[in-house]
């Protein structure tokens, strides 16, 4: 199972505006384009491992500095979505 995880840390760490849009929706998460956009520069090229806890952790916090609590809560779910 670790290919798996590794390829999805990939999709997180290279991820575009607009895909992450895209899974939002597949998700029913709101988000908006602007947040998105911000969301995407701030993951793009970092090393996040979404499986860990504490990085995820880390993550959902900046980006709730990014982009508001709400947000972060939501992309969050999103986040666990893809850890299943």
């Amino acid at each position: 199972m670790k290919i798996f995880e590794n390829i999805i840390n990939h999709k997180i760490n290279s991820i575009t505006a607009d895909e992450l849009l895209k899974y939002a929706n597949q998700f029913n998460i709101k988000i908006t384009r602007q947040d998105a956009q911000e969301i995407a520069n701030y993951l793009r090229g970092r090393n996040i491992n979404i499986f860990n806890n504490i990085d995820r952790t880390m993550v959902i916090k900046e980006i709730a500095i990014i982009a508001g609590p709400e947000t972060a809560r939501e992309l969050n779910k999103l986040f666990v979505q893809f850890t299943k």
